[in-house]
């Protein structure tokens, strides 16, 4: 009997073979995560007794992000050249998981430090390869819910890994066996990645409707997108500002500290998946709503008094979630799945520039005034409510 080509299969199994290829993605960052966040949980204390000094940690933690989002633009022009989505995904996973099991080896603190770049290397490399990838699949299901799924079990990852470590150094004290023991996660990661691949050596042909025509431009919307999205990067506080505050106010315990970290993650996953879905029913619209939520994270972040900090860390959990979720669904809605790879590459580099700068410039402002913080912060986030309008507006026919 003559097999079916994937072009006669029915389009509910094409939908369900779309939402399995989503899931396998979302347990491979699940276990990347338990992995790559866990040791960041305690990359900077690690370096620390291996010698390095406050400045040298800090400049590696900088440089390994700045690195981290640079690389993109690259590694996302190789993809759509090249059309090696699984390559560069499995090589990036590679590189980014094990170079955390192999901190363990080091005995100082620049060997370890090279490991910490390499890491952040391995995620530049993959990232636009594997979103490329998710946008084919979740074209089926919708953007919106597609990415929200796979940030939902990302984030379930984010939440693990440091509780996991935590758990470990605080049995053995011991760094390096804290280390060791994420070569558990890591090779999960890489086997049922593998797996991904074996099942879906071809992702491109869950996509509805692929192009036959090249395009060279990525179109206008995404520019006026991108420059809002970079607005709220600049203006979202990083949790380390946030946290440093909590601790100098007093108004936080430490371990509350860490505490609502975990709460911020875990409201990330469900606005992830609350927004994608209704990214998916009213396209970029949905981000006036989240950065309008998130604007006012400031206010509360940087006040005096625990409740004020828990409602802070809610706003910012659900504008951190609309982020990961619609940000990445909007860049697939308004692209060409020929484009794909490079839009995500330029996205994610301009929104770590923007990120990087808006953070320095914050940690600036921390110490001179606070008000200036809540002001700068919440005044750069609207600033891009204008330009989500725009950009989801349809565009003039005349």
């Amino acid at each position: 009997m003559r097999r079916r080509k994937p072009a006669d299969r029915p389009e509910a199994e094409l939908a369900r073979r779309a939402v399995f290829f989503i899931a396998l993605l979302g347990v491979v960052s699940l276990c990347a995560d338990v992995t790559y966040e866990g040791a960041r949980s305690i990359t900077g204390p690690y370096l620390g007794w291996l010698g390095a000094s406050a400045a040298a940690v800090g400049i590696v933690a900088g440089a390994g992000e700045l690195l981290g989002y640079v690389l993109r633009l690259w590694s996302g022009v190789v993809a759509d050249r090249t059309r090696r989505y699984w390559s560069l995904t499995l090589v990036g996973y590679a590189l980014n998981l094990f170079a955390v099991p192999a901190l363990a080896l080091t005995h100082h603190w620049v060997p370890a430090a090279a490991l910490v770049l390499l890491e952040r290397t391995g995620k530049a490399l993959r990232t636009p390869a594997r979103d490329a990838m998710l946008s084919f699949a979740s074209a089926r299901t919708g953007h919106g819910w597609g990415f929200g799924l796979h940030e939902a079990l990302d984030q379930l990852g984010a939440t693990l890994g440091p509780l996991v470590v935590a758990g470990i150094v605080a049995a053995n004290s011991s760094y390096r066996q804290a280390f060791a023991w994420l070569l558990l996660p890591a090779s999960a990661a890489l086997a049922v990645l593998l797996l991904a691949r074996f099942l879906f050596p071809q992702p491109r042909t869950l996509h509805i409707g692929i192009e036959t025509v090249e395009t060279t431009n990525l179109p206008r919307t995404l520019w006026i997108y991108l420059a809002g999205a970079c607005c709220v990067a600049a203006g979202y506080a990083d949790y380390a500002l946030v946290a440093y505050h909590f601790h100098q106010s007093g108004h936080v315990s430490a371990p509350w500290i860490a505490t609502l970290y975990a709460i911020a993650m875990a409201v990330d996953g469900a606005a992830a998946l609350v927004f994608g879905r209704w990214f998916d029913r009213a396209g970029v619209r949905v981000l006036l709503v989240a950065t309008a939520l998130s604007a006012l994270a400031p206010m509360f972040l940087f006040s005096q008094g625990f409740e004020f900090a828990v409602a802070g860390v809610v706003l910012w959990g659900i504008g951190f979630g609309a982020q990961e979720s619609v940000f990445r669904a909007a860049v697939a809605e308004l692209t060409p799945p020929s484009r794909r790879g490079s839009a995500y590459g330029l996205f994610n580099m301009a929104f770590g520039l923007a990120w990087f700068a808006g953070s320095s410039v914050l940690g600036v402002l921390y110490g001179w005034s606070l008000t200036a913080v809540v002001v700068v912060a919440t005044l750069l986030q609207v600033a891009a409510l204008p330009l989500f309008w725009s950009a989801a507006r349809p565009p003039h026919r005349p």
